[in-house]
Parts: structure tokens; C-alpha cells; sequence
């Protein structure tokens, strides 16, 4: 931490002794880093209701900090007039002395200045707007929530100061009358597909699965309204089961429309009236947080096709104010779940805000009194979804600034330690890892080891970014000891696997897939350990099988990883296409194929508790674009990158990958490969029965039928070559 307070203390200096000639930019409002996330994460997360109950999140919950100070140093070559709005209370001082009142507008002379603005706010975000010709709120403003200041008996004010300041946080709050408090997603209206009326019960289909507010039209007369959703028919119509419903009184004699509080995830919407209650009709406002998708992919199957495009719809219906699990039912932001969407979505919609809004949110404040969402591995996903952000962003200011709660957070997991040096669950400690039957959490899990040695790794490249080298010589020795540590202990040369746990200090037999595909991924073993692997764990059908999405997620990418392509492009077009061969029109928390009728909708032993749209569940999207199509960044933001196309058993495929500055377009079929990008500098690499041929560039053999060529930004190549 030392060497990240010089840092902070660097951004002080700047402000105080170097203040430049300011050029125009663009207003915005602006907030201390991670409060904003924070707020608004305690405001979704509070939704959930189970049948009319609240029910809220069973973590610790923490608030935005409620006295902020901003500040810019500055040089005006002329008077300049500026505007100012807040959110709370607040003061305003030029030059270190207090303006009188709280003023809406203000002129500041030519100079050098300083101005502060301390915002209080206890129910909301403490926030700030500034617009002049010149000078305005954005994100070059310096914020802290403690000042460190002091006047001793004399008056004189301190000459040196403890205080960490930080970049304002911004986002696209634009607009003096727009502030952060007032964000919400956007709404569309949208009629029903289909109705169906019986006696006082009105059951509507919205055609597919689906969010929003729904609407009542035509509604008179005293009684009740009953509203029963539905993911499926069967729980809309099962009044005593269903997951969500509302209830309200009616007293009116001329027909009104209601549009109901809440906002609910359904398909079918089975309204009951009571009493002398009449109601003509039921619509919704469709609620969605307005992305584009920036990726793409289209090739000869079309159940294939199908399966993207309803993965793009599932990942967009939980994409919304953060990444969430599934709309129906939690609607709170798994860490574990949040960390799939975020590499989802750099295939998707390339949206680093939501990324950065979960990231702050999952973490919270200081004090760490527990694991992120309590769940051991969770906090871990929460460190990798830190480090993948920078890898496919470049963005080394969010990191510098996550870098102290990621530190303390690493404390919390270092202090857990047993005598060993492993981790083992401690009191108020959830084990997930998966949901499976039977699935041992005793003792050492080797799962939990591996995620913790991959923190580890990527608190060291943290800790360069943020220039603690002490910390990146600290954590990258502690990440090298974990992995030599792990392997002797829990890698088996008789089972030619890692083994599931260690429990007082003796390996069990258990062999499990967890820890030996993410080890596969994570590129931690031998060649030889990989084939190995493939053969005794991932091809072996005698292991326990997975039967989530979630976890199936990290399987085929192992087995992508083997250039499994052929094999995985089945499971998929088999898990997937089960689901929409049963009507799914968004994937699924779970799905087992043995299952019939109403039985696929049940979970956690309630017969509609199963989430029919869940983040997990749009796997596809990642897999198509990274290990089919075969792009990923080879270096942050993709200044370098790879394009190693693998058909897998398809004839042709042909998608967009997005980047920050642009996109990678890729078309390959068995003789053809065609690729431009907007971006970086890129290696296309090319499996081959002979040597492929392109005007204008070098291709150069590699070996075993492997060959690359350099991609230069802005041009177009076709390559003539034999598929393997």
C-alpha cells in the first residue's frame, strides 16, 4: 500500500503545484469511484420479492461514502462564469476560501486557481455537475472522502497531508437535470401475442420470455386483481407455485389502466379478477438497458444460428443495470455468474461501463468481513473478472483505482490461510464450486487452491499497473509458490489427474472435472498433462457429469482449448439445442435431459424454481466468437491479438468480433479464410493440409501443419488453404 499512497500523493502534487490551461471538453456529472455502483447496486438488489415477500440479499450490503470533497486546480486566461449543480448539500471554496451560500452560478477571475466543492448526501450519491466555456465537471477532478486537514492554535493550516485522492468517476450523466439518482433503463410498450379469456381469468403470451412492467387496460368495478407470471404456461396458471405475483384493489367505476410497481420476468401473464372487477386487456412496458450488438456470428446450421441468437436475447435480458444471475427469481449480482458475462460480453456488446458499474458494486467497501457473496471461489472470479477487464480493455486508470480494495480484499483471503497454506471453509465461508450432487466440500478443495493461485497472479499484474512493485514482487512469488505447492499436492500420477480434495492431510480418490479443465484453460500443465487430462477426466464418462450451464461453460472451453472443436460443436448443438427443442426461447439455469414435462421447471425443491433466463446460460456467444471464429486479444485492448479459425464440423462461418476500436471481421469455410480488422496487430493462424497462399503477405510455417501470417489494421486478406 506504500507504494500506492506515493501514487495518490503524486495525483495531489499535480493538482496543487501544476495546474495547466484548460481546453473545453464536455460536462458531466461526476462521484467518487464506486459509489454510484454501490448505491444503485443496494437499489436493485432490494427488488426481489417471492410471492408478494421481500427478499432481500443475505450479504453485506454497504453505502456510498455521504461527504465527498472535489477539487481541480486550474488556469483560466480569461473570466469564465460556470454553472453548478449538486446532488446533497454542499459548499463551495476558491483559492481555499468559502463563497458565501450555495451558489447555482459563479464567475472566477483569469488565473491559477483552485476550486473545491464539499457535497453532503446521505440518501444518494454525492454528486457534481460544473459547466463553463472552459471549465467542467469531468473525469480529470480529483475527489476524496477525507481530507486529512487540520489548523493548529495559530491558524495555520497543516503543510502536509494524508489524503488519497482519487479521478472523479463519470459515465454518461450528461445533463445538468439528468443526475446519477435519476438513472433508469429504458422502456418500450409491447402488446401481447396472444390471449385467452375464461370466466374472470385473462391468460396472455408475450411469445417469449421477457422484462418489464405489465399493464392492465380497461380495468373497473371493486374487488381484487390477481397477476400470476410466468416463465412457463404452467406456472402462470399454477396460483399457489408460481415464483412472482402482485395483487391489487380496484374501486372504480369508469375504466382505467394500471401499470403495476413492479417489474417482473415472464413469458405468461394469468390475471384473475374478483369481486365486480372487469379488465379488457394486458400489455407490458418492456424494460432493457439499450446495447447494440457489436459481435456476430452466421454459419451453414441454422440450429447453431438459432442458439446464438437466443444466447445474444438471454445475455441481453440479464444485462441491465449490472450484470445479473436471471430475471426472474434473484435478480442480485453473483460474482460467479457476473464473471461469465463479462467475457460474454466483450463478444457481445464490448460495454466496459457494465462491467466497471459490477465490478465496484460486487466489491463494496472496507471493512472485508466475508467472501464476495460469501462464496469462497466468488471472490475469486471477482479478482480474474479485474484482470480479464484489463486484458480485453487496456483501461489502466480503473485498475489503479480498484487496486486498494483489491488489496485489502486479498488480505481478508491471505489471513484465511490454514497451517498449510491452503484454504479451507471457515465459518460464514460458502464453497459453490457447482451445482452437483454430492459434491464434496470437506477439507482442502484443489478447486478453490487453483482460483486462489490464478488471484494471485493477477493481483501481481495489478500491482504493476498500479506501480506497488513491491506488491508485484509479493504476490507474483506467493502465485509461483501456490502452483508448485498445488501440483505436489494434489496432482496424481495414478489417476493421471488432480485430485477433488485433500482432507487431515490425506488425498482422497476423488476425481472430479472442476480443477482439472480450469487448469487445462489456465494453461498450467504440461503437454503431456493435458492429453492425459483429456483422456482420464474430460472424455471419461465414468466422471461425474455437469449438468449447469454455468459449469458446462467451463468445460467445452477446455476441451476448445484441446481443439476439441468437432466435439464440442455437438455438445453444444445437444445441451442447447435441448432446451429449444423443449420451446426455450431464452437458456436455462439448468437443464437435464432426462427430465419430463413440468419436471425441467423445477429447482431447489420448489416446482417453478428454476430461472428459464439465465446469464450462465450464453455460453455460446463466447465460445463461437473466441474458439471457432478464433479471435483474442494476445495483449491489452488487442494492440496484438490471434485469429486461429476452427470450423469444428461446420461448412462456413463468418462473424464480427468488437474491439474498442472497431471490430475483426472473420469468414472462413474449407478453402477460404477471409479477415480485416479495424484494430492492432494481428496474427492469423492458419491449420493447413499444405501451405496456404494471400497476395501481399508472408506466410510462415510453423510446423505440424500450422502457419501464420501477419494482419496490418485496415486491410482486407483472403487466404486459399486446405481444412485439416
Amino acid at each position: 500500500m506504500k507504494c500506492f499512497s506515493k501514487l495518490s500523493l503524486l495525483f495531489l502534487l499535480f493538482g496543487m503545484f501544476m495546474p495547466g490551461i484548460i481546453s473545453a471538453q464536455k460536462a458531466t456529472w461526476m462521484w467518487y469511484p464506486g459509489d454510484f455502483e454501490i448505491w444503485l447496486g443496494n437499489e436493485m438488489q432490494n427488488r426481489r420479492t417471492e410471492r408478494g415477500a421481500f427478499f432481500p440479499p443475505f450479504w453485506k450490503m454497504d453505502s456510498h461514502y455521504v461527504l465527498i470533497d472535489f477539487h481541480k486546480n486550474f488556469e483560466l486566461t480569461a473570466p469564465e462564469e460556470i454553472e453548478i449543480a449538486v446532488e446533497g448539500r454542499y459548499n463551495v471554496k476558491l483559492d481555499g476560501k468559502l463563497v458565501f451560500g450555495s451558489p447555482a452560478k459563479m464567475t472566477i477571475p483569469a488565473g491559477k486557481h483552485q476550486l473545491n466543492i464539499k457535497v453532503h448526501n446521505q440518501a444518494n450519491v454525492p454528486a457534481v455537475y460544473i459547466k463553463g466555456k472552459t471549465l467542467v465537471s469531468d473525469a480529470s477532478w480529483l475527489c476524496t472522502y477525507e481530507d486529512k486537514e487540520w489548523i493548529d492554535e495559530s491558524g495555520k493550516a497543516s503543510d502536509q497531508s494524508g489524503t488519497i485522492f482519487l479521478n472523479a468517476a463519470t459515465w454518461n450523466f450528461d445533463d445538468a437535470q439528468t443526475p446519477p439518482s435519476k438513472y433508469q433503463l429504458a422502456r418500450k410498450a409491447v402488446s401481447a401475442k396472444k390471449a385467452e379469456k375464461s370466466g374472470k381469468s385473462l391468460v396472455v403470451d408475450f411469445g417469449k420470455e421477457t422484462f418489464g412492467y405489465v399493464r392492465l387496460h380497461g380495468l373497473k368495478g371493486k374487488g381484487t386483481v390477481n397477476v400470476y407470471y410466468g416463465e412457463s404456461r404452467e406456472e402462470a396458471l399454477a396460483t399457489g407455485t408460481c415464483e412472482t405475483l402482485d395483487r391489487k384493489n380496484i374501486d372504480s367505476a369508469q375504466p382505467v389502466t394500471l401499470t403495476l410497481d413492479g417489474s417482473r420476468a415472464f413469458r405468461y401473464v394469468n390475471v384473475e379478477c374478483d369481486g365486480s372487477v372487469q379488465l379488457d386487456s394486458v400489455s407490458m412496458d418492456y424494460e432493457y438497458q439499450p446495447l447494440t450488438y457489436k459481435g456476430s456470428f452466421r454459419c451453414n446450421d441454422n440450429q447453431i444460428n438459432k442458439i446464438w441468437d437466443v444466447a445474444a436475447y438471454t445475455m441481453h435480458l440479464t444485462t441491465r443495470e449490472f450484470f445479473i444471475d436471471g430475471i426472474k427469481r434473484d435478480r442480485w449480482i453473483w460474482s460467479g455468474d457476473a464473471y461469465q458475462s463479462y467475457l460474454m460480453n466483450y463478444y457481445l456488446f464490448n460495454d466496459d461501463a457494465t462491467v466497471r458499474r459490477t465490478l465496484w458494486a460486487l466489491r463494496g467497501k472496507d471493512p472485508v468481513t466475508s467472501h464476495t457473496n460469501t462464496i469462497m471461489d466468488y471472490t475469486f472470479y471477482w479478482f480474474l473478472g479485474i484482470y480479464d477487464y484489463y486484458q480485453y480493455t487496456g483501461d489502466e486508470k480503473f485498475i489503479a483505482q480498484a487496486y486498494p480494495r483489491m488489496v485489502s480484499m486479498m488480505d481478508y483471503v491471505l489471513g484465511r490461510r490454514n497451517a498449510n497454506g491452503f484454504l479451507e471453509g471457515l465459518a460464514g465461508d460458502w464453497q459453490f464450486i457447482d451445482w452437483a450432487d454430492k459434491l464434496s466440500k470437506k477439507g482442502e478443495v484443489s478447486f478453490e487452491q487453483l482460483l486462489f493461485t490464478r488471484s494471485l497472479e493477477a493481483m501481481s499484474t495489478c500491482a504493476r499497473i498500479a506501480n506497488d512493485k513491491a506488491g508485484q514482487e509479493k504476490y507474483g512469488k506467493l502465485a509461483a509458490d501456490m502452483k508448485d505447492k498445488f501440483f505436489k499436492t494434489f496432482w496424481s500420477d495414478d489417476k493421471k489427474a488432480i485430485i477433488h480434495n485433500r482432507v487431515n492431510a490425506q488425498l482422497t480418490d476423488n476425481v472430479t472435472r472442476y480443477s482439472n479443465m480450469f487448469a487445462i484453460f489456465f494453461n498450467y500443465f504440461t503437454e503431456k498433462q493435458k492429453q492425459e487430462v483429456k483422456q482420464s477426466v474430460l472424455l471419461n464418462d465414468k466422471i461425474q457429469k455437469i449438468t449447469t450451464p454455468y459449469m458446462r461453460f467451463y468445460e467445452l472451453e477446455s476441451l476448445c482449448t484441446m481443439g476439441e472443436q468437432s466435439y464440442v460443436l455437438k455438445e453444444m448443438k445437444d445441451y442447447w439445442g435441448g432446451m429449444l427443442d423443449l420451446g426455450a426461447t431464452s437458456f436455462w439455469e439448468e437443464y437435464n435431459p432426462a427430465k419430463k414435462g413440468a419436471d425441467h421447471y423445477s429447482m431447489y425443491g420448489r416446482p417453478f424454481g428454476k430461472s428459464l433466463c439465465h446469464a450462465w446460460g450464453a455460453s455460446p456467444i463466447y465460445l463461437l466468437g473466441k474458439y471457432y471464429l478464433g479471435v483474442k486479444p494476445t495483449s491489452p485492448a488487442y494492440q496484438t491479438y490471434l485469429i486461429e479459425p476452427k470450423l469444428g464440423g461446420l461448412q462456413w462461418m463468418e462473424g464480427d468480433v468488437p474491439t474498442h476500436t472497431g471490430k475483426i471481421h472473420v469468414y472462413c469455410n474449407t478453402k477460404e479464410i477471409k479477415v480485416k480488422s479495424d484494430t492492432g496487430t494481428g496474427t492469423l493462424r492458419i491449420n493447413s493440409k499444405s501451405k496456404p497462399s494471400c497476395k501481399g503477405a508472408a506466410i510462415v510455417t510453423k510446423g505440424n501443419g500450422v502457419f501464420e501470417m501477419t494482419v496490418e489494421k485496415g486491410k482486407e486478406y483472403l487466404v486459399k488453404y486446405q481444412a485439416k
